[in-house]
C-alpha cells in the first residue's frame, strides 16, 4: 500500500499538511445540528474526533428472523436506541483509505447477528487521502495512521457508555488502512481483532502487531494483493504470520484464490471471520 521511496520525498508536504491540520483544528467550527443527522448530542460544537463517532455508520442486526438489517448514523441510533434483551456482540469496523463506500461487509456481519459500528474517518474537516486508488499506491499523508488509532480509541471509550452495546464483548475488524490501526492498537480491552488486506510489514510507522500476547487475532491477506507487490510497495510483501510467534491464539490466513485486495468480499475470508467470532465471542 505504501511506497516509502515516494513518501520520503514528501517531507516538506507532510510538514505543510501538519501545519494545515493545526490551523484547521484551531479555526474550524461546526454546529452539532449541521454536522450530524438528528440532534442527539443536544447542541454545541463537535471536534473532528467527535464527528468520526457521531457520523459513524451503525449496522443493527435483525431483531427477529426475516427482519432486515438497519443502517443508520450513530447520532440517530443514540437518539432512538435499539431495544433488545441482551446486547449482541459488537464489532468496530475500520474502513480503508478511501472511506466507508461499500457497506456490504457491515450488512453481512449484521445479518449474521453482530452489531457493527463503523467510525467515519472522512467526517473530519481536514482528512486528506494517504492513498491513490488509481495507481494503487499510498503513503502520501503518514499522520493519517495516528488519526485512525485515535478514532479507534475514541470509539472504544464511547462504546463503554452505550447501554445497547457490550464493551465486554467487543472485536475490531480493520480493512487495508483500517487494518493497520487494528494491528497496531495497543489496548487490552478486546476479545479479538481481525486484520484484513494488510501484511503487517513495512516501515516502523506501520509494521508489526501490537496485540496482547494471548489476545485472539485473525489476519487475512491474498497472496496476489496488488497493493503489496514488490516494486509497488517496498518491503510490504508477506503476511502477519511472521509477527505471531508466541501468540497461541493468533492465526494468519493467506488466500490463494485470486481475491487480490478484496478479501472482505471473499467467501473463504468471510467464513473465516464468522468462525473466528463464534469461537471467541462471549458465551
Amino acid at each position: 500500500m505504501i511506497d516509502w521511496r515516494l513518501a520520503s520525498r514528501r517531507g516538506v508536504v507532510l510538514i505543510t499538511a501538519l501545519l494545515a491540520l493545526t490551523l484547521s483544528a484551531c479555526s474550524s467550527s461546526r454546529r452539532v445540528t449541521d454536522a450530524v443527522p438528528g440532534e442527539a448530542t443536544g447542541g454545541g460544537t463537535l471536534s473532528d474526533i467527535e464527528l468520526t463517532w457521531y457520523q459513524a455508520v451503525v449496522a443493527l442486526p435483525p431483531v427477529r428472523d426475516g427482519d432486515p438489517v438497519i443502517l443508520a448514523r450513530m447520532a440517530d441510533v443514540m437518539a432512538k436506541p435499539p431495544a433488545w434483551e441482551r446486547p449482541p456482540t459488537t464489532i468496530i469496523y475500520l474502513h480503508g483509505c478511501t472511506g466507508l463506500g461499500d457497506l456490504s461487509t457491515l450488512r453481512f456481519l449484521a445479518g449474521a447477528g453482530y452489531l457493527v459500528i463503523a467510525p467515519d474517518s472522512m467526517a473530519r474537516r481536514y482528512r486528506p487521502l494517504q492513498c491513490d486508488v488509481a495507481t494503487g499506491r499510498g503513503g502520501f499523508n503518514l499522520f493519517v495512521y495516528d488519526f485512525r488509532l485515535t478514532e479507534l480509541s475514541f470509539a472504544i471509550n464511547n462504546i463503554a457508555s452505550l447501554p445497547w452495546a457490550d464493551s465486554g464483548d467487543l472485536f475490531v475488524l480493520g480493512g487495508s488502512e483500517g487494518a493497520v490501526a487494528a494491528a497496531l492498537y495497543r489496548g487490552d480491552n478486546l476479545r479479538g481483532r481481525v486484520i484484513a488486506a494488510w501484511t503487517c510489514h513495512g516501515a516502523p510507522i506501520v509494521a508489526g502487531l501490537a496485540s496482547p500476547t494471548m489476545e485472539p487475532v485473525l489476519s487475512i491477506v491474498a497472496s496476489d494483493d496488488p497493493w503489496y507487490a514488490e516494486g509497488v510497495a517496498v518491503g510490504q510483501s508477506g503476511d502477519c504470520g511472521e509477527f505471531m510467534a508466541g501468540r497461541p491464539n493468533a492465526r494468519s490466513l493467506v488466500l490463494q484464490h485470486g481475491e487480490g485486495h478484496a478479501v472482505l468480499s471473499s467467501g473463504v475470508g468471510r467464513q473465516a471471520i464468522l468462525d473466528f467470532l463464534a469461537l471467541w465471542k462471549k458465551r
